[in-house]
C-alpha cells in the first residue's frame, strides 16, 4: 500500500494538474445525491466562472439554516461550496475552507474580494487554509468553533477516514453538526483496487464499506449516524467500470451531530415535536433525514435521539418540543432493535 505522502502527492496532481474541468472526470461518482433546488441555483449564478470551472462534481451539500453559521468546508478546492455558503450565512456568519491542493487554492484565493463585493457584503467572511483534512489539528482552528461542517465528496480521497471524523468532531460546538456527501461501497475494496490512481482520483477505489463508515462515525464520537439522501452511481464509463467489477457504489449524504449520550438505538421516552414551518425554503415540511419528514403544525412522535437532534441543536427555534426523559417505555415502535417480548419462543431465532 502506498504510504500516505504518496497518496496525497497522487490525488493533489489528479486535481490540480490532470483535471482541468469537471468535463475531465472519467465518471458521475463525484456528484451528490441531492437535487438542486430553486434558492441554491440561484446562489450558484453569483460565483465566479473561474471558480465554477475549476468544480469537479454536481450539487452543493447545504443544510438548512445556515444564517449566522459558522461553517468548515473541507475539500474546499477552488472554492465554489465556500462562496456560495458564504451568501448563505450572510456577514454575521464565516466559512473557512480546507484544501491541500496548491492550484486549486490558488484560484479560490483569486476571488475573495470579488465575490465579498458581488453578495453585497463590507467585507469577505471566507478564508482558506492549506492542509490535508486528516490533520485538522495542524491548522489555526479552535476546537468547537464551527457549527457545521461540510464536505462533498472527498472524504473518500483521504488515507485516515478516522482522523477525519476526530478531527471534525474536536472542531464542532455542541449541538454541531457535518453534513457530507461522499461515496461508499457495497463490500470492502480491495487493496489492489486501492492502488488505482484513476479509480482512486475519480472517488471510487478510496470508498469505504458502508457499514465500516457506521462503525467508524460511532468510534469517533457521532453516535446515530442519519441518513439523508442517496442514490446509486452509474458510473457511464465500460473500461472503469469493468475495473471495478463486481463491486456497486452509492453516493450517499449524512448527517453527524455532535451530541453526548445518544443511545446506540431508538428509546422511546414519550416525546413529540411539531414543526413550526420557519425554517427558511422549507414552508411545508422539514426534513431531519430520510424517514424523519416533519409537516409544518402536526404533532409527531419521535424516539429520543430524534427529539436531542431537535431540541438540542440549531433547529429547536423551529419545533415545539413536548415530553421529558422521566420515563423509558422500551423501543420506539418501528425504529429500534427488534424486541423478543411478544415473539413465538417456539420460532428458531435467524443469525444475523
Amino acid at each position: 500500500m502506498k504510504d500516505d505522502v504518496t497518496k496525497h502527492e497522487s490525488v493533489q496532481d489528479y486535481y490540480g494538474a490532470v483535471l482541468q474541468s469537471s468535463d475531465d472526470l472519467q465518471t458521475n461518482a463525484c456528484c451528490t445525491p441531492d437535487d438542486m433546488p430553486d434558492h441554491v441555483k440561484a446562489v450558484l449564478s453569483n460565483i465566479h466562472d473561474d471558480v465554477l470551472t475549476r468544480y469537479y462534481g454536481c450539487g452543493l451539500i447545504a443544510p438548512l439554516d445556515l444564517t449566522g453559521m459558522r461553517i468548515l468546508d473541507l475539500g474546499c478546492g477552488a472554492g465554489r461550496d465556500v462562496y456560495a455558503l458564504s451568501q448563505m450565512v450572510g456577514e454575521s456568519g464565516a466559512v473557512v475552507g480546507v484544501d491541500m491542493t496548491p492550484a486549486q487554492l490558488d484560484v479560490a484565493r483569486r476571488h475573495v474580494d470579488w465575490h465579498a463585493e458581488r453578495f453585497g457584503h463590507a467585507a469577505s467572511n471566507v478564508s482558506f487554509h492549506q492542509g490535508v483534512i486528516e490533520r485538522l489539528d495542524d491548522l489555526p482552528l479552535d476546537p468547537g468553533s464551527f457549527d457545521i461542517i461540510v464536505s462533498n465528496c472527498v472524504i473518500n480521497l483521504a488515507t485516515d477516514k478516522g482522523a477525519v471524523l476526530r478531527g471534525a468532531h474536536r472542531l464542532l460546538r455542541d449541538g454541531g453538526e457535518m453534513y457530507f456527501s461522499d461515496v461508499y461501497a457495497d463490500r470492502r475494496v480491495p487493496a489492489a483496487m486501492a492502488e488505482d490512481e484513476v479509480l482512486y482520483g475519480e472517488c471510487l477505489s478510496g470508498a469505504l464499506y458502508w457499514n465500516d463508515f457506521l462503525s467508524l462515525a460511532r468510534q469517533n464520537g457521532f453516535d446515530d449516524p442519519r441518513l439523508v439522501t442517496q442514490r446509486p452511481l452509474t458510473i457511464e464509463n465500460p473500461l472503469l467500470e469493468a475495473r471495478v467489477a463486481p463491486l456497486s457504489f452509492l453516493s450517499a449524504t449524512y448527517r453527524l451531530f455532535k451530541l453526548s449520550g445518544l443511545e446506540p438505538d431508538c428509546e422511546d421516552y414519550g416525546h413529540a415535536v411539531r414543526y413550526r414551518g420557519t425554517v427558511e425554503h422549507a414552508p411545508h415540511a422539514f426534513a431531519l433525514d430520510d424517514h424523519h419528514v416533519f409537516e409544518t403544525g402536526k404533532i409527531v412522535p419521535v424516539c429520543g435521539n430524534s427529539y436531542r437532534m431537535l431540541a438540542d441543536t440549531r433547529f429547536a427555534r423551529h419545533f415545539d418540543l413536548f415530553g421529558s426523559f422521566d420515563t423509558h417505555y422500551g423501543i420506539f415502535e418501528g425504529c429500534g432493535a427488534a424486541s423478543p417480548f411478544g415473539q413465538d419462543s417456539s420460532s428458531p431465532v435467524p443469525c444475523c
